[in-house]
């Protein structure tokens, strides 16, 4: 029986839907295999503003009643920022997961004032090795800062194929797939993953029969918040577009869909079709271009992609290379670099049995190297090494 406990909190968790809260359930759900969890979760059932105005009653309700906590972790950054106060309320190390913006953010007082405050926590873990050497260059200690890659779901290559996707694509989203050959990408429409770039820059340059495919949200028309942050000077404006969770990339999304007919935009589809639509592409593009304070900190997506049996391309840059290892489970290809992406593209859809033997080398390649049990267990290793006597001043 588990005797040591642990309190895990965090703001990302399913039912709401990314990577970071794909990464929280399955370290979550890992370590109740090890430890007495006690979970503080944002669920997506309240107003996350009031969650986090209540969140230091709960963090002291629930280390009152459970006075043998010994570990505490807080799963991003920003709950990092918004548990400050704890460091003066407990001596139990308190352990920060990082992804990457939540370091780099190119905010003067953020970098200034509050990112030396963070440092202050116990240890911290960075989800790459490019994050974790963003926290070394900001002063973070060598050796209470260590890498965890995250993992990826691997049943999610035992799901059949559905052999009828191009017909129910065409029923249900409109697009005739029909003799095409396939690209696919997915993810908030924010300027750093290269949607509008891509579309603009490489998509002419292809052949007419390559389409590319895209999943997630995006409004046909900006909403309010993104109509005031196009009036602020382009200096400003990206910085607050990313704290305040903006798509920075929507408008001119939209404006290049309208010139392309062979891009297509499902919008949000739901698990069941996004998991068919990572097995019918040929290739699953990554174009992330670089933009200063919003860098990727791993790329989950890629991996899921690979368990689906499909090959990556993706710019060679940032924590990206770190899911997609050139060679492996996808190429590297240089960012904002429009030939040498159609190019490759060319080349690798000109020769289906050599893409179909990479495709299924990088799948067992992903499922050797980043499951979730891997991640679960270096993240136990990282605490046991914290746990200890702590308790709760009065």
């Amino acid at each position: 029986m588990h005797e040591t406990e642990i309190l895990c909190i965090t703001h990302k968790h399913p039912p709401s839907v990314g990577g970071m809260e794909k990464q929280s359930y399955e370290l979550i759900q890992g370590l109740q295999r090890y430890y007495i969890t006690h979970v503080i979760a944002y669920r997506n059932d309240s107003n996350k503003v009031l969650w986090f105005l209540k969140l230091p009653f709960k963090i002291m309700k629930t280390l009152k009643k459970n006075p043998g906590i010994k570990l505490i972790h807080l799963n991003d950054g920003s709950m990092g920022v918004a548990c400050l106060w704890l460091l003066k309320r407990t001596t139990i190390p308190i352990i920060v997961t990082f992804h990457g913006l939540d370091l780099t953010l190119s905010l003067s007082l953020f970098q200034h004032k509050i990112l030396p405050k963070l440092k202050q926590y116990a240890g911290a873990i960075c989800v790459s090795e490019y994050t974790r050497s963003e926290a070394l260059k900001r002063g973070f200690a060598h050796d209470t800062t260590y890498t965890v890659r995250n993992g990826v779901d691997l049943s999610l290559g035992k799901i059949p194929v559905n052999t009828g996707m191009v017909q129910m694509v065409k029923e249900k989203y409109a697009v005739d797939l029909t003799h095409k050959r396939i690209l696919f990408t997915m993810g908030r429409p924010v300027k750093r993953k290269g949607f509008s770039w891509f579309i603009k820059n490489v998509m002419p340059l292809l052949d007419k029969d390559i389409v590319l495919l895209m999943a997630g949200p995006l409004r046909n028309h900006p909403n309010k918040m993104q109509r005031i942050t196009q009036r602020i000077t382009d200096k400003i404006s990206p910085t607050l577009q990313m704290i305040l969770g903006l798509n920075s990339d929507a408008v001119q999304i939209v404006k290049e869909l309208s010139n392309n007919e062979n891009v297509h935009h499902l919008g949000r589809v739901p698990f069941a079709d996004l998991v068919q639509l990572l097995s019918l592409a040929d290739l699953f593009i990554m174009p992330n271009i670089e933009i200063e304070g919003d860098e990727e900190g791993f790329g989950l997506v890629a991996l899921e992609a690979n368990m689906r049996g499909t090959f990556v391309l993706a710019s060679g840059i940032e924590g990206i290379t770190e899911s997609v290892i050139h060679g492996q489970n996808g190429f590297h290809l240089p960012s904002g670099n429009a030939t040498a992406w159609a190019d490759k593209i060319h080349e690798l859809l000109s020769d289906k049995n050599k893409l179909s033997i990479l495709s299924s080398q990088a799948k067992d390649f992903v499922g050797k190297n980043y499951s979730w049990d891997r991640m679960v267990e270096a993240y136990r290793d990282i605490f046991d090494r914290y746990i200890g006597n702590a308790h709760v001043n009065n």
